[in-house]
């Protein structure tokens, strides 16, 4: 079993605008605590992400969905390639934790 660092399995949060309407709809309904997505190693597994959000930001993870991307075909001029694929983690706070800032530095 390969041993990855929590830093090393973490690599990015994913700020865009499906991640952020993600964590106002969940604030709307109050189902469940607020939803993060980051870009992660594509090697990680669940546990490994779970234990490395609660390392890295301090909180309680409630689940974690994983979503494999597929690197999508480019062009330049006449030459094609592809763009790396990368996995992508979906991940659940409980209730009762602390929230993430990625803004406050």
């Amino acid at each position: 079993m390969n041993s990855l660092s929590a830093y090393e399995i973490i690599r990015q949060p994913r700020l865009t605008e499906k991640a952020t309407r993600l964590r106002e709809e969940a604030a709307r309904w109050k189902k469940s605590g607020d939803t993060f997505v980051f870009e992660v190693d594509s090697r990680a597994n669940k546990i490994q992400i779970r234990g490395a959000i609660e390392e890295i930001f301090g909180v309680n993870v409630a689940h974690v969905r994983t979503v494999s991307m597929h690197g999508k075909k480019k062009r330049y001029g006449r030459f094609e390639g592809y763009k790396a694929s990368w996995k992508k983690a979906y991940v659940t706070l409980k209730p009762d934790s602390k929230t993430i800032d990625f803004l406050e530095g």
